[in-house]
């Protein structure tokens, strides 16, 4: 049959179903947008703490980066649920990525107590060459292999703990003895504040405040950050800094997700995730100068 003797409502019909056709392909050739909902404990102030800190600078520069084929949703402040529970949502595929405290990611991984060993690293430095190095490696492949998700890195909580109290400065073991102290809930923790003297009590990090107000407990035990941002200094009297513990903050992705990212866009998620992960440690190597220097 000729073009000519074609009748008008047939090839009308022709070329509608020509530019469906064009649309549904050229729409299937378009690679379609990646969305990483982004779970973090803290608020969401990359100036203020560094959870929000790896956040922002890896929202930022996935999306720069990746010319928006890839989008970041950051949810703070737990608005998904504790730690451990945000944690299972990954895994879940419900959403992407979490960035977790030690306590939180132990509920699903327990063995990561290895890294609750006292006094075992000279430097903060030192601590940054053991997770980035091979046995960060080796601690990241056993996570995989026995959670299913996929770390991408190990951000810095704020350094080594440091233990605050309202009763007495400690100078010596026997000024820890008889403090009540608030740890994480960790068995890891209870036995290093018992070993040094004290009693350890677990309360949720959302009461601590009020319990140290109302001398629930006499202290606590955070990275000097944790404790600046939470404003403990205004219930608690004394500090003592140490090398007492190092517990990073676990950055996680779903590993369904991850594996369906091309060669290029993981590669450009690993640049952004070390990228945030140094924004991280700096802004907390400040964070501690200020604080100690302040009260020198």
């Amino acid at each position: 049959m000729s073009f000519r003797q074609t009748r008008p409502g047939k090839l009308a019909a022709c070329l509608l179903a020509f530019v469906a056709a064009a649309i549904v392909f050229g729409a299937s050739a378009v690679p379609a947008e990646q969305l990483i909902k982004m779970a973090h404990p803290n608020r969401n102030d990359p100036f203020d703490n560094g959870t929000a800190a790896m956040a922002v600078v890896f929202k930022n520069q996935v999306e720069a980066n990746s010319g928006g084929d890839i989008r970041v949703d950051i949810y703070p402040e737990g608005q998904l649920g504790r730690d451990a529970e945000v944690i299972m949502l990954v895994k879940e595929g419900v959403i992407q990525s979490a960035i977790s405290t030690l306590a939180g990611f132990a509920r699903n991984y327990p063995l990561i107590g290895v890294l609750d060993q006292p006094f075992a690293y000279p430097s903060i430095a030192s601590t940054y060459e053991v997770l980035d190095g091979e046995f960060g490696q080796r601690l990241s492949a056993d996570i995989k292999h026995k959670t299913g998700v996929h770390v991408l890195g190990y951000g810095d909580s704020g350094g080594f703990f440091a233990i605050t109290n309202s009763r007495r400065a400690i100078k010596s073991l026997a000024d820890m003895r008889g403090l009540k102290i608030r740890t994480l809930g960790l068995e890891t923790h209870n036995i290093i504040i018992r070993s040094l003297g004290g009693e350890p009590i677990a309360i949720a990090f959302s009461e601590l405040y009020s319990a140290l107000q109302a001398g629930v407990v006499d202290g606590q035990m955070n990275p000097v950050p944790i404790i600046r941002f939470a404003q403990l200094d205004q219930v608690q009297k004394y500090i003592t800094v140490t090398r007492l513990i190092f517990a990073p903050y676990i950055w996680v992705m779903n590993v369904e997700f991850w594996n369906k990212l091309s060669e290029q866009q993981r590669a450009l998620v690993d640049d952004a995730a070390y990228s945030a992960i140094v924004a991280n440690r700096g802004l907390n190597r400040i964070s501690r100068r200020l604080i100690v220097d302040c009260r020198a």
